[in-house]
C-alpha cells in the first residue's frame, strides 16, 4: 500500500496538533519528532534540563497541598472533563497516535477509546475509595482504615502505547488526589504534547491547580532527574526489563514507591481439543498486531504435537495474506516497526533462532524499503523451534512468533512458565480441566491468564500487570488505585477508659 509523502504527513501532523490545542513547535528544538511511517521528521520540540524537571516537580508538589484537600468526587470532575475532551477529539488524537507510533488507524482510535474508558472508570472510582471498619478487641474503641492521597506521581511511558498508559496512571492518580509529572518516550513526543494540552484545558474548566498535570521532555538525564527526586512519591515506569533494572534501585534507594510494567514473553498453549479456526484468529492478532510491539504481544505458541503441523501450516497461510504498509490506509493490518534499532533486533533474533535450529516458515524479510529508506516495514515471521532456547526466552520487540511442540499438559505448563517474564498468557482448549488448571495457582505464573483468547488486548476493568521480570506492578482497573494512595489505620477511643491491647496493664 502506498506510503504518504513526507511533506503531506508533516502538514497533516501540524494541523492535528493545532486542533488538539498544541502551540507551534520549537523550530530549533533539540528533540526531533519522527514518524515511523516514512522515517522523516515531523517537527522539533524543546528539551527540558534536569533543573527544569526539579522546578516542575516543585510546582506539582505545591499543587499536591491543595489538590489532596479537594473532595474526591470533585477531583473526579477533572477526569470527567478530560474524558469529554477525548471524546470530542478522538479522531484527531487517534490519527496522531497512528502517525507518531505507526499503529494502524483502528488501533490508534482504539487507544484513545481506552483513554476514554479509564476516565469513565476513574470518575466512578472517585466515589469508591473505600476503607474498612475493623473490629477492635477493646471495648469503647473503633478501629478503621482510611486511604489518603500519596503525593506526586512520576509517570515514565514507552512508545508503543504513547497515550493509553499515561491515562491509566493519570486518570486514577488524579482522582486519588495526586498530581502527575509525565516523562514520555522520546519517540512519541507529539502525542504527549497533545494529551497535556487536553488535560490542561480540563483543569482550566474545573478550576483545578494548573500543576496537577505536567510534562517533562528529554533524554535519560531527564528521566533520571524525575526518578531521583524525593518529592516524587511514586514512580510508575513502563518499558523494558533493562530499564526497570536501572530505575528500581534508584527509587528504592530513597524509599520511594515503584510501579513497574516491564517486559513480556507471552505464550499460548494450544491443546488437542482447541477450536483451530478461533485459535488461528486469536494468534494472528496477538502476534502480528501493532507489528509485534505490544508488551502483551504473543511470542510463543506451545502446541500439542498431534496438531502442530496443521496449526503451523494454517498460521503460515494466514501470515501470507496480511496486508502490510501505510497504517493510515484502510485495510492495512501491519504497520512499521518504530525505528532502525527495532529492525536490527528483528533481524538479529531471526538469525539467532535459525542458528539454534529453528526453521523459518513465514515472513522474515523487510518490505517497502524502496518506498521509504528510513522506514522499517517487515513481514511478521514464524519460526518453528526444536527447543525453547535462549533466544526464545528473550523478548524481541518485533513480530516474531516461535512455535514449539509438546507431548502432555504438564510439559506445556513447564515450558510456559520457564521464561523469566510473567506478564500475559493464554490457552486455547475446550477441555474444562485444562482451562481451570491453567488459571489455577498451579497453572500460568503470569499476571494475566486467558482462556480461548490471546494474551493481547486487556480491558481497563481488570488490573493490568505481571510477575517475575515484568516487575509486579498493577495499573488500570480493579483495586490498582491503592498504589496511588497511602493507607492509615486509625483507632478512636470513645469511652472513658484506657484499656491497652493484648491485655497489657500499665499504671
Amino acid at each position: 500500500m502506498p506510503l504518504p509523502a513526507p511533506a503531506h504527513l508533516a502538514r497533516t501532523t501540524a494541523a492535528l496538533l493545532r486542533r488538539l490545542g498544541v502551540a507551534d513547535l520549537a523550530e530549533d528544538g533539540a528533540l526531533v519528532a519522527r514518524s515511523p511511517i516514512t522515517g522523516t521528521e515531523l517537527g522539533r520540540v524543546a528539551a527540558h534540563t534536569p533543573a527544569e524537571v526539579a522546578e516542575t516537580v516543585a510546582r506539582a508538589s505545591a499543587a499536591f497541598g491543595e489538590w489532596r484537600s479537594v473532595p474526591a468526587p470533585q477531583r473526579g470532575q477533572l477526569v470527567r472533563e478530560l474524558g469529554e475532551l477525548l471524546r470530542e477529539h478522538k479522531q484527531e488524537l487517534g490519527e496522531l497516535v497512528s502517525i507518531e507510533a505507526g499503529k494502524i488507524r483502528s488501533e490508534g482510535l482504539g487507544e484513545v477509546q481506552e483513554m476514554i474508558d479509564i476516565c469513565d472508570f476513574a470518575v466512578g472510582l472517585s466515589r469508591q475509595l473505600y476503607g474498612l471498619t475493623i473490629a477492635s478487641e477493646r471495648p469503647g474503641h473503633r478501629m478503621m482504615e482510611q486511604w489518603h492521597p500519596l503525593g506526586v506521581v512520576g509517570v515514565v511511558s514507552a512508545f508503543n502505547f504513547p497515550v493509553a498508559v499515561w491515562s491509566w496512571n493519570a486518570a486514577v492518580a488524579l482522582v486519588c488526589g495526586d498530581p502527575v509529572v509525565w516523562k514520555p518516550s522520546e519517540k512519541t513526543l507529539l502525542t504527549a504534547l497533545a494529551c497535556q494540552a487536553l488535560v490542561a484545558e480540563a483543569a482550566r474548566r474545573v478550576g483545578a491547580p494548573e500543576a496537577v498535570s505536567s510534562l517533562v521532555l528529554g533524554d535519560a538525564a531527564v528521566g533520571e532527574a524525575l526518578v531521583d527526586d524525593p518529592r516524587v512519591a511514586l514512580v510508575s515506569a513502563t518499558g523494558s526489563t533493562r530499564m526497570g533494572r536501572a530505575v528500581a534501585p534508584r527509587v528504592a534507594g530513597r524509599f520511594g514507591r515503584l510501579l513497574l510494567e516491564l517486559g513480556g514473553n507471552n505464550a499460548a498453549i494450544v491443546a488437542p481439543s482447541a477450536d483451530l479456526d478461533l485459535t488461528v484468529r486469536g494468534i494472528v492478532f496477538s502476534a502480528a498486531g501493532t507489528a509485534g510491539q505490544r508488551c502483551t504481544s504473543l511470542r510463543r505458541v506451545l502446541v500439542h504435537r498431534s496438531i502442530e503441523d496443521e496449526l503451523a501450516q494454517r498460521l503460515a497461510a494466514a501470515y501470507g495474506s496480511l496486508p502490510i504498509g501505510n497504517p493510515l490506509e484502510d485495510g492495512t493490518l501491519v504497520g512499521p516497526l518504530i525505528d532502525a534499532a527495532a529492525y536490527d533486533g528483528y533481524v538479529a533474533a531471526l538469525d539467532k533462532a535459525q542458528a539454534n535450529g529453528g526453521t523459518l516458515i513465514a515472513g522474515g524479510e523487510r518490505v517497502l524499503a524502496d518506498a521509504a529508506e528510513d522506514a522499517f516495514y517487515v513481514r511478521p515471521a514464524i519460526v518453528r523451534m526444536p527447543t525453547q532456547s535462549e533466544i526464545v526466552q528473550a523478548e524481541t520487540f518485533a513480530p516474531i512468533l516461535y512455535v514449539l511442540g509438546y507431548d502432555d499438559f504438564d510439559e506445556a505448563l513447564a515450558m510456559h512458565n520457564e521464561v523469566p517474564q510473567g506478564l500475559s498468557s493464554s490457552i486455547f482448549t475446550l477441555d474444562l480441566r485444562e482451562a481451570e488448571r491453567f488459571v489455577s495457582a498451579s497453572g500460568s505464573d503470569c499476571g494475566i491468564a486467558n482462556v480461548n483468547i490471546g494474551p493481547s488486548g486487556a480491558e481497563i476493568g481488570g488490573a493490568f500487570g505481571g510477575e517475575k521480570e515484568t516487575g509486579g506492578g498493577r495499573e488500570s482497573g480493579s483495586d490498582a488505585w491503592r498504589a496511588y494512595m497511602r493507607r492509615a489505620t486509625n483507632t478512636v477511643n470513645y469511652s472513658t477508659e484506657l484499656p491497652l491491647a493484648q491485655g497489657v496493664t500499665f499504671l
